[in-house]
């Protein structure tokens, strides 16, 4: 009788402590600006065109067990719109009136939920996830696959999604009195490093 209450003890414990070590696991990470890239790609009836992203904000929270990427918890994400670069002023500008940055001066992804994690190894894996997007005020769902690599205390997020400027109530910006027109659709390219 008493080894066995010795036993439930020895188990009770060992229990409280897995479970301990893995609250304890729950990391919070932040964006690093200098590692990280986000551009937008687009056309035009002359010719492709494309825009970086200089001021990123944002930060993830997430579980890791055994240096695996188990659970995200938290993943926001901010473009400074009027840190959207194309080394043009003009296109910069009709960038900027279009995005109507006066208003709205952050583009912003927030999760909602993750709908499955694949990891291929220990510090490699494909996120498969729900967010909102907001882009001039209008917020939408989008669904987004990304790759997740762990180093050490950093982890870089990879992917890209299409849309069209139109879904979220943005006129494609024109220049030159309108001789030059933009597509409706746009791609976004992105790397971001998150470190603790």
């Amino acid at each position: 009788m008493k080894n066995a209450k010795n036993l439930y003890l020895a188990l009770g414990s060992t229990m409280i402590l897995f479970f301990s070590c893995q609250v304890s696991l729950a990391q919070t990470f932040k964006i690093t600006n200098s590692s990280s890239d986000v551009k937008v790609e687009g056309t035009s009836n002359v010719h492709d065109w494309e825009i970086t992203a200089e001021e990123l904000q944002g930060t993830m929270s997430v579980e890791i067990i055994d240096e695996q990427l188990v659970k995200i918890e938290k993943l926001d994400f901010t473009v400074i719109a009027e840190s959207l670069k194309s080394g043009k002023g003009g296109m910069d500008k009709n960038t900027y009136k279009a995005l109507k940055t006066d208003k709205f001066p952050k583009i912003t992804y927030n999760l909602v939920k993750v709908d499955n994690i694949d990891c291929t190894s220990s510090s490699k894996c494909k996120i498969i996830a729900k967010g909102y997007l907001t882009i001039a005020g209008t917020k939408k769902s989008i669904d987004l696959v990304f790759d997740a690599k762990i180093n050490d205390d950093e982890i870089s997020l990879t992917g890209s999604t299409s849309f069209k400027m139109s879904t979220y109530n943005v006129e494609p910006p024109t220049a030159l009195f309108g001789t030059i027109t933009t597509g409706d659709e746009v791609k976004i390219k992105f790397k971001t490093v998150f470190t603790k």
